[in-house]
């Protein structure tokens, strides 16, 4: 292991169609999730990376799960994602939601933050600030301080054309203006209410909790040089899992920039009979 490198750190509606399952969510189902808070302004994006391998990544994903769930009573409202990453996957436990997919996500994240290290549990709030995980205070004071952006108003139809895949339409308005810099429309896939007994590793012996874990990322499309009241829209299909359950799921889509800051965030909870 290179400590410089690598860190584990502590501190104090639906109906069939062909044969095809399909549901559509309006923005009015959505607006509990991601639109709460006054001025019209939207969610904050805190995003955590995460291992079953670090010691110290479980208590954080306890405090992760408990911002999620609305413990901490902040006026901010947020969407929470959490990107298990595969570089502890040496020390003795394979993490089973660990991607080098992650990885690469985290270490962009590192360059774009000006880092020399790359830790768990590592929190970036908005793509454009960060902090430990298990630190509480320098959590919600880095989301409170975070900048905010219109939600955008996207509608979106589920649809399983097979028992193995998901296919997910949006369309609506970003309402936040992308310059000619561009931008990603990105839509995560996470599932909450996971529990593994780890028999190995740095928390061998442990249960462990696990919510908001992202099982895919995926882009729906590139903007540039488009107005707050553009309308973009666009079809992702996610490839699922064995043991996938509609009712532990949700969905986040997020507009990212060059710099890799976050614009605008939206979330939608699966319908159930999907």
């Amino acid at each position: 292991m290179a400590p410089h490198l690598w860190s584990c750190f502590s501190s104090k509606g639906s109906n069939r169609r062909d044969g095809i399952a399909e549901r559509r969510v309006s923005t009015a189902d959505v607006a509990s999730e991601s639109s709460r808070g006054g001025g019209g302004q939207g969610a904050v994006v805190v995003e955590m990376f995460s291992s079953q391998g670090c010691a110290t990544s479980p208590e954080a994903e306890l405090v992760l799960s408990r911002l999620g769930r609305g413990d901490f009573e902040l006026e901010v409202p947020v969407v929470v994602l959490i990107f298990h990453v595969d570089y502890w996957d040496y020390v003795g436990w394979k993490d089973p939601f660990g991607s080098s997919q992650w990885t690469v996500r985290q270490k962009a994240y590192v360059e774009a933050l000006g880092l020399d290290t790359i830790f768990t549990p590592q929190v970036v709030v908005q793509g454009k600030a960060h902090c430990i995980g298990n630190d509480e205070n320098a959590l919600i004071e880095t989301i409170t301080n975070a900048p905010r952006f219109p939600a955008p108003t996207l509608q979106a139809t589920f649809t399983k054309p097979a028992p193995d895949s998901l296919q997910v339409s949006l369309t609506g308005a970003l309402r936040t203006r992308v310059d000619g810099s561009g931008a990603n429309v990105m839509v995560a896939l996470y599932e909450s209410g996971l529990v593994t007994d780890v028999p190995r590793g740095e928390n061998k012996g442990r249960v462990v909790s696990n919510d908001y874990v992202v099982r895919k990322l995926e882009k729906l499309c590139t903007v540039k040089d488009i107005s707050h009241k553009k309308t973009v829209s666009g079809t992702v299909n996610f490839p699922l899992w064995e043991g996938f359950n509609s009712s532990k799921c949700g969905l986040a889509v997020f507009v990212q920039d060059t710099s890799h800051q976050i614009l605008g965030s939206q979330s939608f909870q699966l319908p159930e009979d999907i």
